[in-house]
């Protein structure tokens, strides 16, 4: 028990540095100094500029598949972990679907970046480029499901924007990133262009647990209601799906082949929902003030649930 407590204790103190950057970004916006202007400008700026500057340095640094034997591994789980999300929660919402879709969406599709990033960057300073390496490496895939599943699950629209909408900065800059690095082609990045490009991209961490904590600074917070709801995309996404993760990571021995992604893949399970859930209901149309609700349920809750289920992988 000692053991988990250290684990759990240490832990806690890295992923609650973050939350309290969420906090105070959150209370600016309920106070009013930070408007929903600049908030849209600051996310508009980690999207389209800082975030795609960090995916493209630290891919084009730290990505060489023969040192990385595992590095397709991320990817796949990209998709099998919402997709096992999807499942459980159809399974506790069968009875009330399609009215209440957006709940699986909200069950399954974590927080991938925004919070992930930051959290490993407490946690593994040392070994930062690495995790965000593997961070990318999911997105990329992720992003694909949040952004087509995920939308047609949360949002009142019949309508899709197709492949267009699926084609951010970042995606396009991870993909080209990655196609150099495959390809052998790096060398011909000048380092002084590569150097100006980290630059811009070290603001991504800090400005994106910002946005974050705006973002939800932003929701009503109403949950009475939806109590029940609540309880059960708890029990999904922060308790089946960091569970049957930390199972598996155990069960084939990945957290001794490669510990860190073994503790990334733990993080990335039992991280809450997407903020782009929320994102998607404000430009698309959908019951805000529910899923806003429960995103703050999440965020409360993983401030726990993140480090206990870490620190049971140490334990195992």
């Amino acid at each position: 028990m000692t053991d988990f407590t250290v684990a759990f204790n240490s832990t806690f103190l890295a992923v609650f540095k973050v939350f309290l950057v969420v906090l105070g970004a959150g209370i600016l916006v309920r106070r009013g100094i930070l408007s929903q202007a600049v908030v849209t400008g600051l996310s508009n700026a980690t999207v389209n500029l800082f975030l795609p500057c960090m995916i493209f340095s630290m891919v084009i640094e730290t990505f060489h598949p023969e040192g990385i034997a595992l590095w397709w591994l991320p990817p796949i789980v990209a998709f099998v972990m919402p997709m096992v999300g999807l499942i459980a929660g159809a399974v506790l919402f069968l009875r009330e679907l399609p009215e209440k879709k957006n709940m699986l969406a909200l069950a399954s599709m974590q927080n991938a970046g925004y919070l992930v990033l930051p959290v490993g960057f407490a946690l593994y300073p040392d070994q930062f480029d690495r995790f965000a390496l593997y961070c990318f490496l999911f997105i990329f895939i992720f992003n694909i499901v949040l952004w087509s599943i995920g939308k047609k699950l949360v949002t009142d629209r019949a309508e899709s924007n197709g492949w267009r909408g699926l084609v951010t900065p970042p995606l396009v800059a991870n993909l080209t990133a990655l196609t150099l690095a495959l390809s052998g082609a790096r060398g011909a990045i000048p380092s002084v262009v590569l150097e100006a490009i980290d630059l811009v991209g070290q603001a991504a961490v800090p400005v994106a647990t910002v946005v974050l904590g705006a973002i939800l600074g932003g929701v009503t917070f109403r949950l009475r209601p939806y109590l029940w709801d609540a309880t059960r995309v708890v029990a999904v996404k922060l308790g089946l799906l960091p569970l049957i993760t930390v199972l598996v990571v155990h069960a084939v021995g990945l957290d001794a082949a490669d510990p860190l992604l073994a503790r990334f893949l733990v993080l990335e399970a039992a991280a809450a929902p997407a903020s782009g859930i929320v994102l998607q209901v404000r430009t698309y149309g959908g019951d805000e003030q529910k899923v806003g609700s429960l995103m703050l349920v999440c965020y409360g809750t993983c401030l726990i649930t993140m480090p206990f289920w870490l620190a049971v992988l140490e334990m195992l």
